[in-house]
């Protein structure tokens, strides 16, 4: 296989872990959002232990994703909640109740369609309300000039990952930093109005996003129902990591709890 400069593997998005899914389970659908770079593959794993307790699940790839790279710039942020709140709509017509569940941006995603839809639950994983590099803000007026980002490597941290499962984007174009910051700015200004039973997943190796992000949360949204799952030694993308069975655990105790008080 061949390499990118900064020496990730480049990869093949056609691959069928990175296609969008649609698991046929029971009345209860969750909707599952991969984050900034990533792909549906991301997700895969939890839909399947998701799609195995009885739900129905799907996964989609996000508007610039699971493509090239150079995709990404043609997108704002909008077009990426556009396609989730589009996903939500599908899944509420096969589903009487409609869980979302997302990492990183996608728990941004997340929690703005619980702020917009009204979901039966939300779990917002490794969501930012800000992140530890101060690169973001500046993307704005460096894009002419510094055209892409790279992730770079850290082998202790990807060996802590699912390999067969990570699969997306070695880097990201400059502009689309800017979008991201625009998203996790617009998740946060409305969090008041998440009023939906909500998890926040947050691990304490995290190292990409500002460690009070779960806090922010937690403290913002006028949820009654609300808790936090604390994961440790995990990295960033903890939806293919070892912590994958208590987050899905937590989830399902969760949206169980969800469709009781719906009834």
């Amino acid at each position: 296989m061949s390499q990118t400069k900064d020496g990730r593997s480049l990869v093949d998005f056609t691959s069928p872990l990175c296609q969008p899914f649609f698991m046929q389970g029971g009345r209860h659908g969750v909707l599952l959002i991969h984050g900034f770079t990533g792909s549906v593959a991301h997700m895969r794993p939890m839909g399947e232990d998701l799609h195995a307790l009885g739900y129905t699940v799907m996964g989609i790839n996000l508007p610039g994703h699971a493509t090239r790279m150079e995709d990404m710039k043609d997108c704002i942020w909008t077009d990426w909640l556009s396609a989730a709140k589009e996903a939500y709509v599908t899944l509420k017509e096969k589903c009487d109740l409609v869980s979302v569940m997302g990492v990183s941006m996608g728990g941004c995603l997340a929690l703005m369609l619980a702020q917009q839809m009204r979901p039966a639950a939300c779990v917002a994983m490794a969501t930012p309300m800000a992140v530890q590099t101060k690169l973001l803000p500046l993307c704005r007026i460096a894009w002419p000039v510094i055209r892409t980002v790279p992730w770079g490597v850290n082998p202790a941290r990807d060996a802590l990952l699912d390999k067969e499962y990570d699969l997306g984007y070695g880097g990201f174009p400059t502009r689309s930093g800017w979008q991201l910051y625009l998203a996790i700015k617009e998740a946060r200004r409305n969090l008041h109005a998440v009023c939906c039973p909500l998890l926040v997943v947050q691990s304490d190796a995290d190292s990409l996003i500002d460690h009070k992000s779960a806090d922010v949360i937690l403290s913002g949204v006028s949820s009654t129902v609300k808790g936090r799952l604390s994961l440790s030694g995990v990295p960033h993308l903890c939806t293919i990591s070892r912590e994958r069975p208590r987050i899905v655990s937590a989830a399902d105790e969760l949206f169980r709890r969800a469709e009781k008080d719906a009834r």
